[in-house]
């Protein structure tokens, strides 16, 4: 296993494995990414590269969220429940059939056999009955046996929530691609490890330096040989 870290990373020693979803099971980061930038074109190119810049600067916070930003902050305007509606629709339609032929992560399965008396489980920015039907159809949902979680609620909701319901057991690793994911990791009380081939996080290298986070390129490198 090849980690660029300043603390050591045993896996055997964790009850549950917490994994984002975009950039760290599926290469979904870039497909997100240019859908926030279309469904937002209707309003101009200003506002849609606005929503891109601010939805890349915000990884891991969820579609709602960056929506509602969108009309309040960059447009200006009173948020309407309908308009909202309408833009989460067209996301979510543009998002889903790529979600469901994106690469998937390799390494998946045989990391899963060296933890196997660990609980595994979503916890994503991306939207919850969305995710479900998405590693339903592509056959990942046997893998997460802890269960598949996002948005709308936040990930500090669903990682307090999974804890104060015994559903996340420590010690308990969260492995994410974004500075979210490492916030809501570290004020939940879990391990983190960061995963660089698909993430958007500009000079993440200086960034998890700083921090003394473990890094690996993707999920195959935490599997032993």
């Amino acid at each position: 296993m090849k980690t660029t870290n300043n603390k050591s990373l045993i896996l055997d020693q964790y009850k549950t494995f917490v994994f984002d979803c975009d950039g760290v099971v599926l290469n979904s980061n870039k497909i997100k990414t240019q859908a926030f930038y279309d469904v937002a074109r209707i309003y101009g190119h200003e506002p849609a590269q606005a929503l891109k810049d601010y939805h890349v600067q915000n990884g891991g916070i969820s579609r709602y969220a960056k929506f509602e930003y969108l009309l309040t902050n960059i447009l200006k305007k009173q948020l309407d429940p309908e308009e909202l509606s309408s833009l989460l629709q067209r996301f979510a339609s543009e998002v889903k059939k790529a979600l469901l032929n994106c690469e998937v992560a390799e390494g998946l399965d045989a990391l899963k056999e060296q933890t196997i008396n660990a609980k595994w489980m979503i916890v994503s920015g991306g939207d919850q009955a969305e995710l479900r039907e998405v590693f339903l159809e592509r056959r990942l949902d046997k893998l997460f046996d802890g269960g598949i979680f996002g948005s709308p609620d936040t990930k500090d909701t669903i990682l307090k929530r999974e804890i104060i319901d015994g559903n996340i057991n420590n010690p308990a690793l969260f492995l994410g691609d974004s500075k979210y994911d490492y916030q809501a990791s570290d004020n939940a009380g879990l391990d983190f490890v960061f995963i660089s081939d698909w993430t958007e996080v500009q000079s993440w290298e200086n960034w998890a330096s700083k921090r003394h986070l473990n890094c690996v390129s993707n999920i195959y490198s935490l599997v032993k040989s």
